[in-house]
């Protein structure tokens, strides 16, 4: 009964790519050379950060409210959403002429909060998560009526999510492995749909983020996994598979160093996954970037912390004497290495000093860890005890 009630047939997922036609884009798929040399294997990334929307959930969306009735839209439509289905609802929503109310947690990022509300739906902040939200959507569904769209235990919106495997096959029919981000399952179950009817040899594999409670990738940040998608995702996928915060931060500014997409967590794990290993398979892999509606802050944040564990960030400490030019003798030093100073802090009190003495913290840009080095090993060899702090 579960399974009838969310699975579609592939004539589903044909039947929603007629419905998205010239509403829904057909994104690119990029080759990666940087992501092939480091995997050993041919990356190629479909790009739906590149979607309409910021990402994949505008098919599902668009699916399902193309399929109601006049007196379900007459009642407006309700969904609960980290942020992405939320935008995509509100979108197609606002397209068709129907009232929007969107239940969204208090923790999702505010460039996801505000496209809710820039597409015109009412957007509601409530919970710390996803399933306090979607309580909370359900409520309000019972109390005052609405169509709810379920971010993932439709089969309309799971139709709409497997038209992506569609094109990625016309595109690349080459391809032989697939790798899927795994939040509620709607997309991975769509997507491995698809290609066990269209091209079953392909190796498919989900991507969770392994944490418990807060992560990154807040488009896949589910605290319970769906009792009826997960259950099918592991007879469908060849396996399932999860990556911690780092290796998706890892991810997020390889992608907008190297490949210029700027891709959000949940996106991004398909990516991180490849980089640990954990893809498996042989030949050309294809990880889907589901999508790039990334706060600016936490994208902020990713990049600085990503640069400095790739050594382009050197922060360090340090003692000179206390007087005139003892400073520009060290950024001196620090120009003939080629190092670029963002920021310079003396500490004379709360730090233990002797009275001709002044601490002082460097905060530098370098090239790579190897340039890290090189500075430090210079000012060694000119009587500077360094504390390196990053």
């Amino acid at each position: 009964m579960a399974t009838q009630q969310i699975a579609p047939t592939l004539a589903d997922i044909q039947e929603a790519r007629r419905r998205l036609q010239g509403i829904a884009e057909q994104t690119p798929i990029y080759l990666s050379e940087t992501f092939s040399r480091r995997s050993r294997r041919e990356v190629r990334l479909k790009a739906e950060n590149l979607q309409r929307t910021g990402s994949f959930k505008i098919r599902g969306a668009v699916n399902k409210l193309s399929t109601l009735s006049p007196e379900e839209r007459a009642a407006g439509v309700v969904a609960a959403s980290a942020g992405n289905h939320g935008q995509a609802v509100a979108w197609a929503a606002r397209e068709l002429g129907v009232k929007a109310r969107i239940f969204v947690p208090d923790t999702a990022p505010m460039a996801k909060v505000e496209a809710c509300k820039n597409y015109g739906a009412e957007t509601v902040l409530t919970g710390a998560f996803f399933e306090e939200a979607l309580d909370a959507a359900l409520a309000y569904v019972e109390e005052t009526g609405g169509t709810f769209i379920h971010p993932y235990e439709d089969p309309f919106v799971v139709a709409g999510q497997g038209t992506i495997a569609l094109e990625l096959l016309e595109q690349e029919p080459e391809v032989g492995t697939v790798v899927v981000p795994i939040g509620g399952g709607g997309l991975a179950l769509g997507i491995a749909i698809a290609l066990r009817a269209l091209r079953p040899e392909v190796r498919i594999v989900g991507v969770q983020a392994g944490v418990d409670g807060y992560t990154i990738a807040d488009g896949i940040a589910v605290k319970v996994p769906s009792e009826l998608t997960m259950p099918l995702l592991e007879d469908l996928l060849d396996d399932i598979v999860s990556v911690s915060d780092e290796e998706i931060s890892e991810a997020i500014v390889l992608l907008l160093e190297r490949a210029k997409l700027v891709v959000e967590g949940a996106g991004a794990v398909g990516v991180a996954a490849l980089l640990a290993g954990k893809a498996g398979g042989s030949g050309m892999v294809i990880p889907i970037l589901s999508g790039g509606n990334i706060d600016p802050t936490m994208l902020i944040s990713v990049m600085r912390h990503g640069l400095t564990v790739a050594g382009r960030y050197l922060v360090m400490r340090t003692k000179l004497p206390d007087r005139p030019g003892e400073l520009i003798k060290l950024l001196s030093l620090v120009a003939a290495e080629r190092a670029n100073v963002i920021a310079v802090e003396h500490h004379r009190e709360g730090v233990d000093v002797s009275v001709s003495e002044t601490e002082v913290g460097l905060t530098l840009v370098t090239r790579d860890e190897a340039h890290c080095q090189q500075l430090l090993a210079a000012m060694a060899e000119r009587g500077y005890t360094v504390e390196r702090l990053s």
